[in-house]
């Protein structure tokens, strides 16, 4: 999926009034695009959300800059203030530099099955399969390479980028945004030992993607063994993230790369939760709760809150001293408990 820069150009005082910022400095300065504060030209707009780059606003070049009204005094361009800066800046760039529009057609080399529905209104590019009985919603654009299979369900204005897998019966919602590699709907871990060898569980179940998701090149996420995998509206999935069978993400929930979710866990609503976490399974995860990267959950958590595991990495002889204090208070906390 490619971005392009509008050729048109906005002053500021429409831009701040287009997304509701104060605007403070020159009113008649256009802009075209975006760019960083170390970056940016004249006829950009930058932003600063993060601390870590407050150093870069003192010389930036850019035209103006979204920024909370405790840092504008610090900029030496004109700003447009916003309390949620991060927030501001990615309504306007989203504006100022629109994905491409759909392209309508089939593209020669695509192979849609006799029996499934699309619209003259969505994009299929090359080397395309979709398979018979699946229903794409107006404006979806299929990108290179998809396998799209046998009763697929596909929302109103979803977009899958280019070797996207899409298994039999998955349901995508409207307005999907699926990045290359990933891969939906194929079987769950599931199998029951039986004298030594293991036997395979059927998967039978769906995957159900809700309306506004996204989701990162190469994460995968398994069909249910009997109930459906479900990802709740407005979820964001980074890359290479491994969704389980059986597991429910909960509404506007995200969950950043090389996470992985064991089978049957579910995940409240409007978590966060930080890359290479790793969730064992049947665990419930309340609302709002947060997780710091790195970090194992062994057991659910309950209520909203911040939870970390795991220790910081450190100089390997320092790390081993902290080992060996750790299994001596274990020790002491043991002993302690036997003589009282």
């Amino acid at each position: 999926m490619t971005m392009r820069s509008q050729h048109q150009s906005y002053t500021l005082a429409d831009i701040a009034d287009r997304f509701g910022c104060l605007l403070n400095g020159s009113s008649d300065i256009l802009v075209n695009t975006v760019g960083t504060l170390e970056n940016g030209t004249p006829n950009a707009i930058s932003f600063l959300a993060n601390p870590l780059y407050r150093k870069q606003l003192s010389s930036t070049r850019a035209g103006a800059v979204v920024i909370s009204s405790d840092e504008a005094a610090r900029c030496p361009v004109p700003t447009l203030v916003s309390e949620n800066a991060y927030a501001a800046y990615a309504r306007i760039a989203d504006f100022l530099c629109p994905q491409n529009a759909p392209q309508p057609g089939v593209h020669t080399t695509a192979v849609v099955v006799e029996g499934s529905e699309i619209p003259k209104s969505c994009q299929i590019e090359a080397n395309v399969v979709v398979g018979e009985g699946s229903h794409l919603g107006d404006g979806v654009v299929i990108g290179p390479g998809c396998l799209i299979g046998t009763n697929v369900r596909i929302g109103k204005g979803s977009r899958l980028v280019g070797h996207v897998t899409v298994l039999d019966n998955v349901v995508i919602g409207k307005r999907a945004l699926i990045h290359p590699g990933a891969v939906l709907g194929s079987d769950g871990f599931g199998f029951a030992l039986d004298n030594g060898r293991w036997i395979k569980v059927p998967q039978i179940g769906n995957v159900i993607i809700g309306d506004d998701v996204e989701i990162g090149a190469n994460t995968t996420i398994d069909r249910g063994t009997i109930d459906d995998t479900i990802i709740e509206n407005g979820v964001k999935l980074d890359n290479q993230i491994q969704i389980a069978h059986n597991v429910q993400v909960g509404e506007h929930t995200v969950i950043a790369g090389l996470t992985g979710v064991a089978g049957s866990t579910k995940i409240g609503k409007c978590c966060v939760i930080g890359g290479s976490v790793g969730i064992i399974g049947h665990l419930n995860i309340d609302d709002e709760v947060k997780i710091n990267a790195c970090s194992l959950i062994t057991k659910s958590l309950k209520g909203p809150g911040t939870y970390s595991g795991g220790l910081p990495a450190e100089e390997v002889s320092r790390w081993r001293k902290q080992v060996v204090f750790f299994r001596k208070l274990a020790k002491r906390k043991s002993k302690k408990k036997t003589e009282d």
